[in-house]
C-alpha cells in the first residue's frame, strides 16, 4: 500500500493528511500559526515556525497511523498558500525577516508608481499574465531587500535565497540540498514568463531582484527530493507533487479539460477555470497563471482572487466574538429573512479581483437600530457569495456564456445557507465534493504520476465524489444591486 502525506500549508495553519493509494483520506492532524499584523496593512507570517508547524503535524500523523514496517512506502506531496515570500540566507539557513503573506500591502505604493507607466503595466502583463499588485510576491520581496538592514548587499553578493511557501518547505525538509519551486508558485511571483517558464530576466530587473536568489523550476508532477522529516522516518522519503493550493484544488476538482472551473473557499477564495494549453491574455479583471502542469504538458488558468471570504467569517470569530467559531454563524444567519440591508465589504486588505483597489479598506453600509447580530452575520455570508458572482460574470463572459456548473470547495462549503445563496447569486449549480481538502487531493494525485501510480487523467477522475448539488432559486437582483451601490461607494469614497 502506498500511503501519501498531503501537506497544505495554509494561511492560518497547516495541515497533514494521510491519503491511501485510492485517494481516501486515512486520517489528518493540522497545527495553527500566529498572524502578525505589525502595522496597518502589514501581514506576516513566522516562517520558522510554519516549517516547525509542519513537522508537527507530520510527526502527530505518523503517530496516530503508526509507521510499523510500511515506512518505505511513504511519500510526500505539498500544496500551499501563494504569493507568501520567504527571503533566507543560503549559509545560515535563517530568514531574514518575518514572510511577507500574500494579504500585505506594504509593496503597494510601489506598484502604484510602476502601474503609472503604461508601458511597464502592459510589459508585466504580457510576460507574467498577472496585474502589478502587491498581492504577488515581486514587491514585497524587493522591500524586504530595500528595508532590512544589510539585506540588498547581501542579496547582490549571493548570500540570499527567497522563495515561496513551497520552496521554504522542500529546502528545510531536504537540509538545504534542493532550492525549487514548480510552474504553479512561479506563476504568482511576478518574476516569471508564463511563455517561457522561466524566470524573466526584465521582470527581475524591474523588481530590483537578483537572479541568484530564485529557486529552480519544475513541473508539478516532478520528484523534488527526499527527507526525513527531521528524523520522523529512519529512512529518507521522497517528496514529490508540488502545486499552489488553488491550482491543487483545480486538480482535485478534476478540472482537466478546457472550460471546466472551481471556487475554492478558504481564507480568501480563489475562482480558476482551465482554458487550455496557451495562456491567453485574461480579460479585464482576470489574471493568467500556470493551471498545473503534468506529463510534460502546461495547462494555464483564467482566475481571480478574493483576498477575504473565509478569513471574514475567523474576524468575526475571533476578533468581534460575535459567535465561538464560524460553524455556529449559519443557525444566526437563517434566523432573520434577510440581511436588514446590511452590506459587509470586507476589504480588510483592499479588494482584489476584479476591483484590484489594494488603498480601500472594509467598511460596513445600511446600518439602522434595528439591524441585529443576525443581520450583521447574514451580510457577512452574503458577502463572501457576491464577491465570488464579481469574479463568475467577468469569467463567464470571457469564455463565452455562463459556465454549466462550478465545483466548490472548502470549509465554508459546509455551510448550506452560503452555498445555496451562491447558486442562487450565479444561477448557476454549486457542486461540493466529498474531499474537503480539494487542494491536497490534487497535491496527492500530482505526487501519483510523478511516481507512476498513475499514468493519465483518466485514472484519477473517478475519486471526485460529489456530495450536494445546489440548484440555483430565482434571486432578487435588488441584492447584487445593492452589493454593487457599496463598493462603488467604498472606492469612489
Amino acid at each position: 500500500m502506498n500511503y501519501i502525506i498531503a501537506i497544505d500549508q495554509s494561511t492560518s495553519s497547516t495541515k497533514a493528511l494521510l491519503f491511501d493509494e485510492q485517494c481516501h483520506v486515512v486520517t489528518r492532524t493540522y497545527v495553527d500559526h500566529k498572524q502578525y499584523y505589525p502595522q496597518t496593512g502589514w501581514v506576516e507570517h513566522d516562517a520558522e515556525e510554519i516549517y516547525n508547524n509542519m513537522v508537527e503535524a507530520i510527526r502527530l500523523l505518523i503517530e496516530e497511523r503508526g509507521k510499523g514496517k510500511e515506512e518505505r512506502d511513504y511519500s510526500l506531496a505539498i500544496t500551499n498558500q501563494r504569493e507568501t515570500a520567504v527571503v533566507w540566507n543560503r549559509h545560515t539557513g535563517k530568514p531574514i525577516a518575518n514572510a511577507v503573506v500574500w494579504q500585505d500591502t506594504r509593496g503597494a505604493e510601489l506598484c502604484r508608481q510602476l502601474r503609472n507607466d503604461a508601458k511597464t503595466t502592459e510589459m508585466v502583463m504580457q510576460k507574467s499574465g498577472l496585474l502589478i499588485d502587491p498581492n504577488f510576491s515581486a514587491s514585497g520581496v524587493q522591500w524586504l531587500l530595500d528595508n532590512i538592514e544589510g539585506a540588498r548587499l547581501q542579496a547582490e553578493k549571493g548570500n540570499l535565497l527567497m522563495g515561496t511557501i513551497d520552496t521554504w518547505l522542500i529546502w528545510k525538509l531536504t537540509k538545504g540540498r534542493v532550492h525549487a519551486t514548480d510552474y504553479t508558485n512561479a506563476s504568482r511571483t511576478m518574476l516569471f514568463n508564463i511563455h517561457t517558464l522561466d524566470w524573466d530576466d526584465d521582470l527581475l530587473r524591474l523588481f530590483n531582484i537578483p537572479r541568484s536568489m530564485m529557486p529552480e523550476l519544475k513541473s508539478c508532477d516532478a520528484i523534488y527530493g527526499e527527507t526525513t522529516v527531521d528524523g520522523i522516518f529512519d529512512e529518507p522519503i521522497p517528496i514529490a507533487g508540488v502545486l499552489g493550493d488553488s491550482h491543487g484544488a483545480l486538480v482535485g476538482q478534476m478540472c482537466f479539460s478546457q472550460g471546466s472551473g472551481k471556487v475554492t473557499y478558504g481564507t480568501g477564495s480563489s475562482v480558476m477555470v482551465n482554458i487550455g494549453e496557451e495562456p491567453k491574455p485574461a480579460p479585464k479583471g482576470l489574471v493568467t497563471s500556470v493551471g498545473f502542469s503534468a506529463f510534460g504538458k502546461t495547462y494555464y488558468g483564467f482566475e481571480g482572487n478574493i483576498y477575504s471570504t473565509g478569513a471574514t467569517l475567523k474576524w468575526i470569530a475571533d476578533q468581534l466574538q460575535f459567535v465561538g467559531h464560524p460553524s455556529e454563524m449559519e443557525a444566526l444567519a437563517t434566523s432573520v429573512a434577510d440581511n436588514g440591508g446590511v452590506y459587509i465589504i470586507p476589504a480588510f486588505s483592499g479588494l482584489g479581483a476584479p476591483w484590484w483597489q489594494s488603498n480601500v479598506r472594509g467598511a460596513v453600509f445600511g446600518l439602522t437600530f434595528a439591524t441585529t447580530k443576525a443581520h450583521f452575520l447574514r451580510a457577512a455570508l452574503e458577502s463572501i457569495a457576491y464577491q465570488i458572482k464579481d469574479l463568475v460574470d467577468v469569467m463567464a463572459k470571457a469564455t463565452g456564456g455562463s459556465l454549466s456548473e462550478i465545483a466548490a470547495d472548502g470549509g465554508p462549503t459546509k455551510n448550506r445557507f452560503l452555498m445555496q445563496f451562491q447558486a442562487d447569486m450565479l444561477q448557476t449549480p454549486v457542486v461540493c465534493t466529498e474531499v474537503d481538502d480539494a487542494s491536497a487531493l490534487g497535491a496527492v494525485i500530482m505526487n501519483g504520476f510523478a511516481r507512476g501510480l498513475w499514468k493519465n487523467f483518466d485514472d484519477v477522475v473517478s475519486f471526485r465524489k460529489v456530495t450536494d448539488i445546489y440548484a440555483p432559486h430565482p434571486a432578487d437582483p435588488k441584492l447584487y444591486e445593492g452589493w454593487l451601490n457599496a463598493v462603488h461607494q467604498l472606492i469612489n469614497k
